[in-house]
């Protein structure tokens, strides 16, 4: 009986949901835009967090020779972000964008915190203009889809390398925070 009681509950509770969430289908760019939001506030955070003063840091110990500094890896992170909101939208990314390097007059900490969150911007709205009907056409060399997934799985392969980093430097990251 209680088997019984427990399989009618369920049926119940996932018959409901079902129902709830198709009566508040969300739209393409809703969800891509959710997912921007995340990543944005992860990003985002974990530049604010690291001292202005290590921005230049970069370690250089065994196979990390050669890789980009703090500071550089967010205007990376940055520009890619502008250069794929640039595609979606059809338009030409900025040499600096697509070179992925961002405006070399960019340098301070509240400049390069200005154009990664400017950058977001840019995401956000060219995600708006995704629809179901142009979602998967092609636009340049890409869809709308592949270009707003690029940016947002692209930032987060950096946000990774900026924990890295954080960490060397002993600060814990914003979202290992609790």
């Amino acid at each position: 009986m209680k088997d019984a009681f427990r399989i009618v509950l369920c049926l119940l509770i996932t018959v409901s949901s079902y129902s709830a969430l198709a009566q508040a289908r969300i739209t393409i760019s809703q969800a891509l835009d959710y997912w921007i939001s995340n990543c944005e506030k992860d990003v985002v955070s974990a530049a604010d967090a690291m001292p202005e003063g290590k921005y230049s840091f970069a370690p250089t110990a065994g196979e990390f020779t050669g890789t980009r500094t703090f500071a550089e890896q967010i205007k990376h992170l940055a520009a890619n972000n502008y250069r794929m909101a640039a595609r979606t939208l059809g338009q030409n990314p900025t040499a600096d964008q697509e070179a992925e390097t961002g405006p070399d007059a960019v340098r301070s900490k509240a400049e390069i915190l200005e154009y990664l969150k400017g950058s977001f911007v840019a995401l956000h709205r060219s995600a708006a203009t995704i629809t179901g009907a142009n979602a998967v056409a092609p636009v340049l060399q890409d869809t709308r889809v592949q270009f707003a997934v690029d940016a947002v799985a692209h930032s987060y392969d950096h946000y990774g390398q900026m924990v890295e980093y954080l960490r060397m430097n002993g600060i814990v990251p914003p979202a290992s925070r609790k």
